[in-house]
Order: C-alpha cells, then sequence, then structure tokens
C-alpha cells in the first residue's frame, strides 16, 4: 500500500508539472532541440535496441537453444565433471559457511564427479572449509577436496594457484572450472544448467544471472538491485551474439581444458596494459575482464544463464551511501576502461560489429550523458531558468518509464527510489568514468590493501581531464548560443 502511494504520488507530480510547464512560455533556440535530440536519439535509441534483443533472448532464443543443447548433451552421455575454485579473503565466518555449504552441495549433484579446491589466507578458514566439506557429506559423497592456505597477495594470485592445482588433474574436454568469489552462494543445479551448453566446441564460458542480499538495506540496497536488473537486460541483449561483455567474477563457468591453459593462467596472474601515459600498468583488481579478454582474443563465444542465479552477500563498503557508491565505481569502471580499448582494438572483424559498438558506446556514453544537464545549464542561462525544471521533469519521467519496463523482464514491481538512483547511477557514473579515464593507474580492491590509490601522473592527468571537459562545455556552448530562437 505504502509502495503504491508512492508511484501515485510520483506520477501526480509528474502530471502536475507537465500541466505548469505546458502554461508557461518557454522559449529555446532550435539548436537546443538538437543537442537534445541527438543525445537522446543515440541514449534511447540504443537502449530500446537492448531492450527487443533482451527481450527475444529471453522468449525465444535461449529456451530454444537451450532445449537444443540438452537433447545434444544427453545424447552424449558422458557427463561433465566440476571443478570449482573458491577465492576467499577477510570473509565473515558465517558467510564463509553458507558459500562453501553450497559449493559442495552443488559438487554432490554433480553427475559426472566434482573437485573443490579452496584458496584461503587465514588458518582459521582452512579449519571452517575442512569443517563444512565433512559436515555436508562432501567425503562420502565423492567429491575431493583441496584447501590452499596462502600468503594473501592478492586474488590474482590466488585464483592462479588454484587454477595451476586443476590443471595437474589433467582435466579433459568435457570438464568444467567454475570461478566463484568468496561471498557468492551458488545454486544447486549450477552444472546441470550449464554443461549443455558447452557442447558448442566454440563456447569458452558462460556467466550466471545475480542477486544481492544485503542486510543493511535501504538507499544502498536498492541501488545495487537496480544495477544487476540493468545487468541482467544488458547480458540478455549481448547473448544473442555469443559475447557478453564481462564474466563475472561472482561465479562463471569455464571449459577446464581453457582454464587450465598456461596462457590463460599467466593472463589471470600477470595481466598488463600498455599505456601511452602511464607505461606498463599491472592489473591488480578486475580479474574477470582478464579471463573475459583472453577468450575474446582467442576466439571463443561467450553465453549467459538467465534462469541460473547467484547470490551474492553484499555488504556496503563505507558508512556513507555516497562514498560507498563512489568506491565501487571506481572500481567497476576502471576495470572496464582499463580492458575496454584493448578489446576495441581486435576490430569488427574478429568481435563482431555489435560487440564492437557496445564497447565503443561505454566510452561514448560518458560524453553523452554529461552533456544533457550541461546543455541544459547552458540553455537556462541564456534562454530561461523555465528550461530547469523542464529538464528534471523530463529526467523523472523518462527514468520512471525506464525503470518500469526493467522490472518488467523480472515480472516485479520496482522501489520508487528507482528512477532517482538510475539517473544518479547515469550522471554520477559518467563523471566517474570521466575521471577514471585520466587515472587507470588507479586501482583498489575494497577488502584488501593491494592497490594504487594515487595516480602516478597527477598534474598532467588533472590537465589532460579539465581540458576535455573545458572543451566539451565549450562547444555545447557555441551550439546553444547560436544566434537562432524559436517559441515553444
Amino acid at each position: 500500500m505504502v509502495a503504491m502511494l508512492g508511484h501515485l504520488s510520483y506520477l501526480t507530480l509528474l502530471a502536475t508539472g507537465a500541466l505548469w510547464i505546458g502554461q508557461a512560455e518557454l522559449r529555446v533556440g532550435p539548436q537546443v532541440l538538437m543537442v537534445f535530440g541527438v543525445i537522446g536519439a543515440w541514449r534511447y535509441g540504443w537502449m530500446g535496441i537492448n531492450f527487443a534483443r533482451a527481450a527475444y533472448f529471453l522468449r525465444i532464443a535461449y529456451p530454444r537453444k537451450q532445449a537444443q543443447v540438452t537433447r545434444s548433451y544427453e545424447q552424449a552421455a558422458i557427463p561433465a565433471r566440476a571443478h570449482f575454485l573458491v577465492t576467499s579473503y577477510k570473509v565473515d565466518p558465517e558467510v564463509t559457511q553458507r558459500v562453501f555449504r553450497s559449493v559442495f552441495r552443488a559438487a554432490k549433484a554433480c553427475k559426472g564427479g566434482a573437485q573443490v579446491v579452496a584458496s584461503v589466507v587465514e588458518p582459521v578458514d582452512r579449519l571452517l572449509v575442512e569443517q563444512m566439506y565433512r559436515a555436508e557429506g562432501g567425503d562420502q559423497a565423492g567429491v575431493a577436496l583441496i584447501v590452499e592456505q596462502l600468503a594473501g597477495s592478492g586474488k590474482r594470485d590466488a585464483m592462479a594457484s588454484g587454477l595451476r592445482v586443476i590443471a595437474r588433474s589433467s582435466p579433459t574436454a568435457q570438464d568444467l572450472v567454475v570461478l566463484i568469489d568468496g561471498d557468492s552462494c551458488i545454486p544447486d543445479d549450477l552444472i546441470e544448467k550449464s554443461a549443455p551448453f558447452f557442447v558448442d566446441p566454440t563456447l569458452g564460458a558462460i556467466t550466471t544471472d545475480e542477486t544481492a542480499e544485503i542486510a543493511t538495506g535501504g538507499l544502498f540496497a536498492d541501488w545495487f538491485r537496480l544495477r544487476l536488473l540493468q545487468r541482467h537486460v544488458l547480458m540478455s541483449s549481448m547473448a544473442l551474439t555469443g559475447r557478453v561483455l564481462t564474466l563475472t567474477g561472482r561465479a562463471s563457468v569455464f571449459r577446464a581444458t581453457l582454464a587450465s591453459d598456461p596462457g590463460f593462467i599467466n593472463q589471470v596472474q600477470n595481466d598488463r596494459l600498455d599505456h601511452w601515459r602511464f607505461g606498463s600498468l599491472k592489473f591488480l583488481t578486475g580479474d574477470d575482464k582478464s579471463t573475459w579478454f583472453w577468450l575474446l582474443k582467442n576466439g571463443y563465444r561467450t553465453g549467459y544463464l538467465p534462469d541460473v542465479r547467484v547470490t551474492c552477500l553484499e555488504n556496503q563498503p563505507k558508512p556513507g551511501f555516497l562514498t560507498s557508491a563512489s568506491s565501487l565505481m571506481v572500481r567497476w569502471f576502471g576495470n572496464m576502461l582499463r580492458t575496454n580499448g584493448r578489446a576495441l582494438g581486435l576490430g569488427v572483424r574478429q568481435i563482431g560489429l555489435f560487440t564492437w559498438w557496445s564497447l565503443l558506446d561505454q566510452r561514448v556514453s560518458i560524453w553523452t550523458t554529461l552533456a544533457g544537464p550541461i546543455t541544459a545549464l547552458i540553455a537556462a542561462i541564456y534562454f530561461s531558468a523555465l528550461i530547469i525544471p523542464s529538464y528534471v521533469l523530463w529526467v523523472l519521467a523518462s527514468r520512471y518509464l525506464t525503470c518500469a519496463i526493467l522490472a518488467s523482464f523480472r515480472g516485479e514491481g520496482f522501489s520508487i527510489r528507482f528512477p532517482a538512483l538510475l539517473y544518479f547511477s547515469q550522471l554520477f557514473g559518467a563523471i566517474v568514468k570521466s575521471y577514471v579515464l585520466f587515472r587507470l593507474d588507479r586501482q583498489k580492491w575494497t577488502r584488501q590493501n593491494t592497490g594504487s590509490g594515487l595516480c602516478r601522473r597527477p598534474v598532467e592527468s588533472f590537465y589532460l581531464h579539465a581540458l576535455t571537459l573545458g572543451w566539451l562545455v565549450f562547444c555545447l556552448c557555441w551550439i546553444v548560443t547560436q544566434p537562432q530562437g524559436a517559441a515553444i
């Protein structure tokens, strides 16, 4: 009832605002409408394409493909053996118990047998994992357990060490490797649902849907829920191309012969970017981007399982919402932008036009998102202050409609805070992306001290960042203030 009243109040506000603005005399130049038209055509046209593709994938393409590969897999009659690699560091014992309980249950459900490799740092975590293994009956079910207690030099080292353990077991072409974060619970049928898709020899890995469990609730929980909803739709759209834009570190399934390849393991452990200003940058975070890029450059396809949902046991990393969102965005967008350029460099022929265009849009969307409010501010100063409430009304209406469409993909309602959170993610996200784009050497784990929090060349980075934003503002000022006017 409260939620319904919130939506009614929101829509009433929109209607009242529209009536008030409709009665006012608002004068703007046609060049302002041109700027908003071009930006709108790019942003909403692209969004509409992804919505349509996602709907087709979820309702037609995926069920059809799933039925096809399941028949082929059953005819092969060679069940996949699964290797689960879980990396855990500074995770609460309660979370560790839930995660490994889910892993051991999924391992026991594997018809072809399973092995669990746990990479931990603390001795207490080792004891806890071994205790959970016995409690869940993994020893009696024939599930092998290997616990590696490492020095805590970083997640990449832990993953590489675990993958080498798996490689020594000489996995076959039917075997699968599941990479799992220490705060993610997987469903029992993960292998059963994912294994049939690997009858396609060109498929290198497949990633899963996600949901977040956040004990604190509130604004941060709503924001995270919205982000995962957007992720579900984008993943569904990209899956039509056979190339998704990332392989989540939460839980992704890889062909074992590829995950145990020395080149793949080296990419995970020692991934680097040669940057024209910063030189050689060793990747500290973003292991999911490294695994994805290795498969992409080697010509393998990647997929998405919309009906397999992993539960992420999230904690708000900072006391406040804004500081928490900011720290996560810096890490996420840094990982994205460090990999974006080299992925674009592979070219349309290798990765396909839609994938290449999607990667290009990751960069273009920074500036198109910023151009909207900047244009509104310039036009308000030059023409009429009424442009600001008109722009706000457009933001409220368009984001509400977008959230309604997003929520329809899961067949559920949405919080009245979603439209504001969506615009926050878009605008503040674009600001963070523009900041990180000129400071790609900044890397920091949320839970670890591993990272480089300071920029190597701060003055130069600030100058280039300010110069780019200055040119954006200058060009928009020049367009908006052309000596033409029109009454609307």
